[in-house]
């Protein structure tokens, strides 16, 4: 089996693959204080409540925009889990991809991934829309060329610094309110944060579409953690697929190596 990494700066994705199938995923805060020790005995203790051996865990896949947490995460599954092979991916992977902008060496490892599954899974020009810490804007072609993109301010970002900069508004729970007119300080809030940032995802996918250099149009994918919560309410979403990176991360360990274990 393989374990798969998405290592986020507020969050990190975690998914325990038999072959292409996702027998498990979970997710834990990535800033949080831990030795490689303390890693370790997580990773085991989540493998073990999937009710799946250890010794099953063969193989680990990483992609961080944390270079530290990356190599944190190496120590503890090298000392703490039988993998027989690890693999970190960034812009110097070699894989079937290409980084067609000014800085390649940039681009963040989840985006690599994303433009990896994306245009071997969908087989079209895609735009991959990241709901993590940063709202990422994926610009892809079918045969695996990464454009550019747009970075924008996360959704929990944005949220958490009006809780901040604002002392009469509390924290809220960030969930899609019933109405956008709210007569509670915390629908207002919901409503401003939910629908504010729907507004936004589909104003830049529009801006996209309307400069995208090819006569296709691209599908528009929404993944992350956050992705589910604003399908509803994001009109540009043809599909979602939360789990989007993880896929691609077994892929591309399948792709620098025979990929059995």
């Amino acid at each position: 089996m393989l374990l798969t990494f998405d290592v986020g700066n507020t969050e990190t994705s975690v998914g325990l693959f038999d072959g292409d199938v996702l027998r498990a995923h979970w997710r834990f805060i990535t800033d949080t204080p831990r030795t490689a020790d303390e890693v370790g005995v997580l990773l085991r203790g989540l493998v073990a409540g999937a009710d799946v051996p250890l010794s099953s865990v063969r193989g680990v896949a990483i992609a961080s925009v944390v270079r530290g947490m990356a190599l944190h995460l190496e120590e503890a599954c090298r000392r703490w889990l039988p993998v027989q092979r690890l693999e970190i991916f960034d812009a110097a992977s070699p894989l079937p991809i290409t980084l067609a902008v000014d800085e390649p060496l940039t681009v963040g490892a989840d985006r690599i991934i994303n433009t990896l599954v994306a245009s071997r899974r969908y087989k079209r020009d895609a735009i991959v829309v990241d709901l993590g810490t940063a709202t990422t804007f994926d610009c892809i072609t079918s045969e695996g060329v990464f454009l550019g993109g747009v970075i924008a301010p996360g959704v929990r970002t944005s949220a958490e610094t009006l809780f901040r900069r604002t002392s009469k508004l509390p924290a809220t729970e960030l969930t899609v309110p019933p109405r956008v007119i709210g007569r509670r300080t915390d629908d207002c809030i919901r409503a401003g944060v939910m629908f504010g940032n729907a507004e936004a995802i589909d104003g830049i996918v529009r801006r996209i579409l309307a400069e995208w250099p090819r006569p296709e149009r691209p599908i528009v994918i929404g993944t992350g953690g956050l992705a589910e919560l604003f399908a509803p309410i994001c009109a540009s979403f043809d599909e979602v697929d939360p789990f989007l990176t993880l896929y691609g991360l077994v892929m591309a360990f399948e792709l620098v190596g025979d990929g059995r274990l």
